[in-house]
C-alpha cells in the first residue's frame, strides 16, 4: 500500500511517498481503511524533531484518521467491521496511509450524515472546544473572551458560546482576513492581536467587564486585561502559550478575586476523549461547523505541512489518500 514515511527528522521534504506492507491489526485493533487523515500544527514539531515522536524512525508518518474498519484483530469485537469511524493514536501513529492499525479503543463512532473529512476535523480540536466550553460554564448573561477565534479550536468555542446564547462575545484574530472568520463564527467584535495594544482594548469591546476568558496567547498580553475581568468572579481558562506562559502572578489573581485554570495534562486528556462522541454529535446536528481550509492528496503531504507551516491556513488540512 502507498504510505507517508519518514526516515528522519527535518523539514517537510522528509515526508516521502513509499510502498510498504499492509498492516495487519494485532490483538485489541482495528484495520482501517483511511478516507481522510488529518494534518496538525503540532505534527510539523514532530516531524522537525522539537516534540519527540512515540515510535522509531523509520516510520509512518500522522497520528489523525479517519475512515471504515476493514478488519479487527484477536480479542477486538467483529461488529465494528463496516463501521465508519475517527482515530486518533499519538501511541503508534502510521495514519498518513491508506491503510492503519489502531487501538481499538482509539477509534470513535462518526455519526451519520458526517464526512469522514468533517469528522477528522472535528475529532480533536472540537473535542477541545467542547471540553473548554463546559469547563467555563458560560452563562447567557455573561460576556466571554475568546483568544485567536479565527483559529481552529478558538473558533469551535465561538460557534459553542453562541449557540449557548451568551450576551456577548468578544473576540480576537490577526488581520482582516481572519477578522472575517471569528466573525461568521459568532462573534459580536474582534480585536487584532497583531496591535500590541489590544489588551487595552479589551474592556471597551465588552463594555463593561468580561466574565469568561479562553486564553491561548499568554505572555504579556494576559495579565494586561486582568483590570477588564469581571471582580470577584471572573475566570480564564487557559488552554495555549503562543506567547509563552501568563506573565501573572498569584496575587494579581488574588487582588482582583479571579481564578485562572489550567487545561492540560493526563486528567484534560480524559475529558477530550470522554468527550469526543458528543463532539461529532454537535457537528453531525449543525451545532458545529466544519472548517476544512484545504484537502491534499497523499502524496503532497509535504506541501500540506509547508502550507500549514506557512501559517496560510485557515481552517483545518486534510489528507485524501
Amino acid at each position: 500500500m502507498r504510505a507517508i514515511v519518514m526516515h528522519e527528522h527535518g523539514g517537510p521534504e522528509v515526508l516521502r511517498l513509499e510502498d510498504v506492507p499492509e498492516p495487519v491489526p494485532g490483538a485489541g485493533q482495528v484495520l482501517l481503511r483511511v478516507e481522510a487523515a488529518g494534518v496538525s500544527y503540532h505534527e510539523t514539531a514532530m516531524r522537525a524533531g522539537t516534540f519527540p515522536m512515540s515510535v522509531p524512525l523509520p516510520a509512518v508518518f500522522g497520528f489523525e484518521a479517519a475512515g471504515t474498519v476493514e478488519a479487527v484483530g484477536e480479542g477486538t469485537d467483529p461488529g465494528l467491521i463496516g463501521q465508519r469511524v475517527v482515530a486518533l493514536d499519538t501511541s503508534h501513529g502510521g495514519t498518513y496511509a491508506e491503510r492503519v492499525a489502531v487501538p481499538a479503543s482509539a477509534i470513535t463512532p462518526i455519526p451519520e450524515g458526517l464526512s469522514s473529512a468533517d469528522a477528522v476535523t472535528f475529532a480533536v480540536q472540537g473535542s477541545v472546544a467542547l471540553a473548554l466550553c463546559v469547563a467555563g460554564q458560560g452563562q447567557h448573561e455573561e460576556t466571554v473572551l475568546v483568544e485567536v477565534a479565527s483559529g481552529l479550536i478558538g473558533g469551535y468555542v465561538t460557534q459553542l458560546m453562541r449557540a449557548h446564547g451568551v450576551r456577548r462575545i468578544v473576540a480576537t484574530a490577526g488581520g482582516a482576513a481572519k477578522r472575517d472568520l471569528a466573525l461568521k463564527a459568532g462573534a459580536d467584535v474582534v480585536l487584532d492581536h497583531t496591535d500590541p495594544d489590544w489588551p487595552d482594548q479589551v474592556a471597551e469591546a465588552a463594555g463593561g467587564t468580561v466574565d469568561l476568558a479562553f486564553t491561548s496567547i499568554g505572555g504579556a498580553t494576559t495579565a494586561r486585561y486582568l483590570d477588564a475581568m469581571t471582580p470577584g468572579a471572573g475566570r480564564i481558562l487557559l488552554y495555549g502559550l503562543l506567547a509563552g506562559p501568563p506573565d501573572i502572578a498569584p496575587i494579581d489573581l488574588l487582588a482582583r478575586g479571579l481564578t485562572l485554570t489550567g487545561c492540560s495534562g493526563t486528567g484534560w486528556m480524559e475529558r477530550l476523549t470522554t468527550g469526543r462522541s458528543r463532539a461529532l454529535a454537535l457537528a453531525a446536528d449543525g451545532m458545529l461547523t466544519p472548517s476544512v481550509a484545504r484537502t491534499f492528496a497523499l502524496e503532497d503531504a509535504a506541501e500540506a505541512h509547508r502550507h500549514i507551516e506557512s501559517r496560510a491556513a485557515r481552517g483545518k488540512l486534510v489528507l485524501a489518500p
